[in-house]
Protein backbone atom coordinates (compact mmCIF):
# COMPACT_ATOMS: atom_id res chain seq x y z
CA UNK A 1 0.00 0.00 0.00
CA UNK A 2 1.49 3.23 -1.12
CA UNK A 3 2.27 6.06 1.79
CA UNK A 4 -0.35 9.58 1.82
CA UNK A 5 2.96 11.04 0.88
CA UNK A 6 4.35 9.02 -1.57
CA UNK A 7 4.39 9.36 -5.93
CA UNK A 8 3.48 6.62 -7.99
CA UNK A 9 6.77 5.69 -9.59
CA UNK A 10 7.37 5.27 -13.17
CA UNK A 11 5.98 1.80 -13.62
CA UNK A 12 3.22 2.36 -12.17
CA UNK A 13 3.02 5.62 -13.87
CA UNK A 14 2.42 3.86 -17.02
CA UNK A 15 0.30 1.44 -15.82
CA UNK A 16 -2.18 4.16 -15.14
CA UNK A 17 -1.58 5.66 -18.16
CA UNK A 18 -2.79 2.31 -20.24
CA UNK A 19 -6.10 2.30 -17.73
CA UNK A 20 -6.79 5.95 -18.53
CA UNK A 21 -6.25 5.14 -22.55
CA UNK A 22 -8.96 1.77 -22.17
CA UNK A 23 -12.12 3.33 -23.99
CA UNK A 24 -15.33 2.92 -22.29
CA UNK A 25 -16.96 -0.41 -22.49
CA UNK A 26 -13.87 -1.74 -23.24
CA UNK A 27 -11.80 -3.67 -20.85
CA UNK A 28 -8.08 -5.16 -20.57
CA UNK A 29 -7.13 -8.03 -17.32
CA UNK A 30 -3.78 -7.28 -15.38
CA UNK A 31 -2.07 -9.72 -16.93
CA UNK A 32 -2.78 -7.91 -20.20
CA UNK A 33 -1.79 -4.47 -19.01
CA UNK A 34 1.75 -6.15 -17.85
CA UNK A 35 2.00 -8.09 -21.07
CA UNK A 36 1.15 -4.79 -22.90
CA UNK A 37 3.95 -2.81 -20.90
CA UNK A 38 6.18 -5.84 -21.57
CA UNK A 39 7.45 -5.95 -17.93
CA UNK A 40 5.83 -6.75 -14.24
CA UNK A 41 3.22 -9.14 -14.38
CA UNK A 42 -0.54 -9.13 -13.11
CA UNK A 43 -0.10 -9.11 -9.12
CA UNK A 44 2.28 -6.17 -10.11
CA UNK A 45 -0.56 -4.63 -11.73
CA UNK A 46 -2.81 -5.56 -9.28
CA UNK A 47 -0.77 -3.58 -6.74
CA UNK A 48 -0.75 -0.70 -8.77
CA UNK A 49 -4.22 -0.35 -9.20
CA UNK A 50 -4.38 -0.86 -5.35
CA UNK A 51 -2.16 1.77 -4.29
CA UNK A 52 -3.34 4.64 -7.11
CA UNK A 53 -6.30 3.14 -8.94
CA UNK A 54 -8.46 5.10 -7.59
CA UNK A 55 -8.14 7.98 -9.63
CA UNK A 56 -8.32 6.06 -13.34
CA UNK A 57 -11.26 3.97 -14.63
CA UNK A 58 -10.06 0.45 -12.41
CA UNK A 59 -13.44 -0.85 -13.50
CA UNK A 60 -11.76 -1.65 -17.07
CA UNK A 61 -9.06 -3.47 -15.45
CA UNK A 62 -10.30 -6.96 -14.22
CA UNK A 63 -9.11 -10.74 -13.69
CA UNK A 64 -8.58 -12.90 -16.87
CA UNK A 65 -12.01 -14.28 -15.89
CA UNK A 66 -14.04 -11.17 -16.51
CA UNK A 67 -14.61 -10.44 -12.74
CA UNK A 68 -14.34 -7.58 -11.34
CA UNK A 69 -11.92 -6.43 -8.46
CA UNK A 70 -12.94 -8.37 -5.39
CA UNK A 71 -15.12 -5.81 -3.00
CA UNK A 72 -15.83 -3.37 -6.12
CA UNK A 73 -18.63 -5.96 -7.53
CA UNK A 74 -21.45 -3.72 -7.22
CA UNK A 75 -20.14 -0.06 -7.97
CA UNK A 76 -18.04 -2.37 -11.29
CA UNK A 77 -21.66 -3.06 -12.29
CA UNK A 78 -23.33 0.20 -12.70
CA UNK A 79 -20.28 1.20 -14.55
CA UNK A 80 -20.71 -1.63 -16.72
CA UNK A 81 -24.12 -0.95 -17.29
CA UNK A 82 -24.12 2.62 -17.91
CA UNK A 83 -20.81 1.99 -20.86
CA UNK A 84 -22.65 -0.70 -22.22
CA UNK A 85 -19.80 -3.03 -21.19
CA UNK A 86 -20.25 -6.46 -23.01
CA UNK A 87 -21.53 -9.31 -19.81
CA UNK A 88 -21.50 -12.59 -19.75
CA UNK A 89 -25.29 -14.49 -19.26
CA UNK A 90 -25.95 -13.65 -15.60
CA UNK A 91 -24.49 -10.24 -15.92
CA UNK A 92 -21.78 -11.10 -13.24
CA UNK A 93 -18.53 -11.05 -15.24
CA UNK A 94 -17.62 -9.30 -18.47
CA UNK A 95 -17.67 -11.03 -21.65
CA UNK A 96 -13.50 -11.00 -22.28
CA UNK A 97 -14.15 -12.25 -25.85
CA UNK A 98 -16.43 -9.23 -26.14
CA UNK A 99 -15.09 -6.41 -24.22
CA UNK A 100 -11.11 -6.72 -24.27
CA UNK A 101 -9.04 -4.00 -25.59
CA UNK A 102 -5.53 -4.49 -27.53
CA UNK A 103 -4.26 -1.35 -26.58
CA UNK A 104 -4.40 -0.41 -30.17
CA UNK A 105 -8.03 -0.21 -31.94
Amino acid sequence: MARPDSHPDEYAERVLDIVERIPPGKVMSYGDIAEYLGEGGPRQVGAVMSAWGGGVPWWRVLRTDGTPPPGHEVRAREHYAAEATPLRSGGHRVDMRAARWDGVS
